[in-house]
């Protein structure tokens, strides 16, 4: 399976939005579509989980700043971050994944197993 590739990162400064896409040649209609990111010296962290439209998950530290979103017919999942933060700076990736268990509650990102390319979002205060 070949992981999807993210783009739209940026540099922008904090407070600003910036919207990621995630390009597949085709989602799965079993797996779930996740957002993960990761720091320089950090282990890489799950940010924000689909399952179609309706089901949803995030990590407390983006809840209610990021909305993750897909459109089956294009193929193509988003991640529309809002009022960005230092913190928020990362590579972020985004994977189809497996929906059961710690993949969804943890958001975990042991449950990916080949990463597509990253974008790079830089945050300045």
């Amino acid at each position: 399976q070949v992981q999807p590739v993210a783009s739209g990162g940026g540099s922008v400064q904090a407070g600003g939005s910036l919207r990621l896409s995630c390009a597949a040649s085709a989602f799965s209609a079993a797996a779930c579509i996740g957002w993960y990111r990761q720091a320089p010296g950090n282990e890489r962290e799950g940010v924000a989980i689909s399952f179609g439209a309706a089901n949803t998950h995030y990590a407390d530290s983006v809840k209610g700043r990021f909305t993750i979103s897909q459109d089956n017919a294009m193929n193509t999942a988003y991640l529309q971050m809002n009022s960005l933060k230092p913190e928020d700076s990362a590579m972020y990736y985004c994977a189809q994944v497996s929906c059961a268990g710690g993949c969804w509650s943890r958001l975990s990102a042991s449950c990916v197993r080949d990463w597509g390319q990253g974008t790079q979002v830089n945050v300045s205060s």
